[in-house]
């Protein structure tokens, strides 16, 4: 009897200390506002909600486990990191890439050949009919890629790439240059411009509507009318010759060869870079027949054999065209290819439905939009927006754009775009962008293993909620306000309620111990 006594004497005071801790839960927010960043305060978890419940957990969800953050080896923005003292590289490397530091990134993405960011074009391989890659080489990247690289590893020595071309050297395509469409930054003739459009069988006939080009196709800005592409290629840029198509394959494996010879090992490759971008710069337009075919005939066989520690990965999809995104997806062939699916741009939209589809494959965030140049505020909370769509949509992987670029971002082919860390090229001093916060109030604490198990959805899109669990149990809450006014929800969290009150135009995360 005294036994049984003691045991519910016990049994009662375990309760009481349970409650007691669940009521006085520790919760640490950290805030960022255009003038005020990454400001640390606490709060607990009450009792009563005076807000409304966007949110119930019951502590069983179980969701996706984040693999990895990542940025991207680029060619300004080496020219960039250079303008900075040797002080100021080591302490941008560190908060970017160390297990200690800020963003916690551990994966880089580059390309094979120049891409939009070169400052101008190149490729591994120069030689017209090089088939047997005798002379296809790295030196370009030694000089520029590779040192940026090597540099960030040595803050993560773990680190590791994934590849995709944005141009296959021109001497494989349909109209001998880099580039799909001929601009005043291009040497393209015009006159070639008629291909996008015009079907193989068509290629001998005149005035046909299939030849009228779009002016405001690539417009970066805005949602691009809707729909992207509105027209979509009519034929393959890269020759659809056994040749060319099994030579390219084997680049993409000497190109691996290459960078491990340099200690960087590259993990995963995808064919294109935005296949359905018809580009002034470094692009490739694809069909549906030719991804597939370049896909399962020669890349997936060619990889499997020379190196089938790599992944294979399809994309990157930039369409919101969900239709043609399916009418490769569908085939049974590449879906036991292919480790996941690399989306970006307008495919977020598509990501609901493509996961319900394919609940087989995983889904990379492969390039955050890259901004218009103004490194402004309004950029930051796009970013933070699309970090919170991405991620809560069930992205495992996310990978930045430039992270360092000078003053307004100038591309080589005349338009600007947005960085982490901007540089003034008058002064040489760098200036961490609202961007850069927007990353830190994510990845700092979302580490490899973290779940994300509830997302507030896109009808909170001023207002975007995410919801995480590390492998410890701990919650992690991103909330972001892009409105004049405070806002206030609840997060019911078991029988308690976690109070998500954010200032006018805030960034914030919500760390319940």
């Amino acid at each position: 009897m005294k036994r049984f006594a003691l045991k519910r004497h016990l049994a009662l005071g375990m309760l009481a200390l349970a409650t007691s801790t669940l009521s006085a839960q520790k919760v640490s927010i950290y805030t960022t506002t255009e003038n005020d960043t990454w400001r640390k305060s606490t709060t607990s978890l009450s009792a009563k909600s005076t807000a409304k419940t966007v949110v119930e957990l019951t502590g069983t969800e179980k969701g996706v486990p984040f693999r990895a953050w990542g940025t991207t080896f680029n060619e300004l923005d080496w020219d960039a990191f250079n303008l900075l003292t040797r002080k100021e590289q080591d302490e941008l490397m560190h908060n970017l890439f160390a297990p200690d530091g800020d963003l916690h990134f551990t994966h880089g993405r580059i390309s094979m050949n120049a891409n939009d960011y070169a400052r101008a074009w190149y490729s591994c391989s120069e030689v017209n009919g090089d088939f047997g890659l005798r002379y296809f080489n790295i030196e370009h990247d030694k000089r520029n890629i590779i040192p940026l690289a090597k540099a960030a590893q040595h803050y993560y020595p773990e680190l590791q790439l994934f590849m995709s071309p944005w141009s296959p050297p021109a001497w494989m395509k349909i109209n001998n240059d880099y580039c799909v469409l001929s601009n005043k930054y291009n040497q393209q003739d015009p006159r070639k411009d008629y291909l996008l459009y015009t079907k193989p069988e068509d290629m001998g006939k005149t005035g046909s509507e299939n030849s009228q080009l779009d002016p405001d196709e690539m417009k970066l800005l805005g949602d691009r009318n809707g729909v992207f592409p509105r027209r979509l290629a009519l034929q393959d840029y890269f020759i659809q010759e056994p040749r060319y198509l099994q030579s390219y394959a084997d680049m993409f494996c000497r190109f691996i060869e290459l960078y491990r010879e340099q200690g960087l090992p590259i993990t995963k490759v995808m064919y294109q870079n935005e296949a359905y971008s018809y580009t002034p710069y470094p692009g490739c337009a694809w069909t549906a027949e030719g991804t597939l075919r370049f896909n399962n005939e020669y890349l997936a066989p060619t990889l499997s054999k020379k190196h089938p520690e790599v992944e294979l990965w399809i994309g990157t999809f930039n369409t919101n065209r969900l239709d043609y995104v399916e009418k490769i997806l569908d085939d049974k062939t590449l879906q036991k290819n292919i480790k996941g699916v690399g989306t970006q741009w307008e495919c977020r939209n598509n990501l609901p439905e493509m996961r319900k589809r394919y609940p087989n494959l995983r889904f990379m965030m492969s390039e955050s939009e890259c901004g218009d140049g103004s490194m402004d505020w309004k950029a930051g909370e796009h970013t933070f927006f699309l970090l919170s769509d991405n991620l809560g949509n069930g992205c495992d992987e996310y990978y930045n754009w430039n992270f360092i670029l000078t003053d307004n971002g100038m591309s080589t082919w005349g338009w600007t775009q947005n960085a982490l860390v901007q540089v003034d090229s008058k002064t040489n001093k760098p200036r961490y962008t609202a961007e850069y916060y927007a990353y830190k109030h994510f990845s700092h604490f979302i580490t490899p293993g973290t779940e994300m198990i509830a997302y507030a959805g896109r009808s909170y899109e001023k207002t975007p909620l995410v919801i995480f669990k590390d492998k410890q149990g701990k919650l992690i809450i991103t909330a972001g306000n892009f409105t004049d006014a405070p806002s206030s929800m609840t997060v019911k969290i078991g029988k308690k309620y976690l109070e998500v009150n954010t200032k006018p135009h805030s960034l914030n995360t919500y760390c319940v111990e």
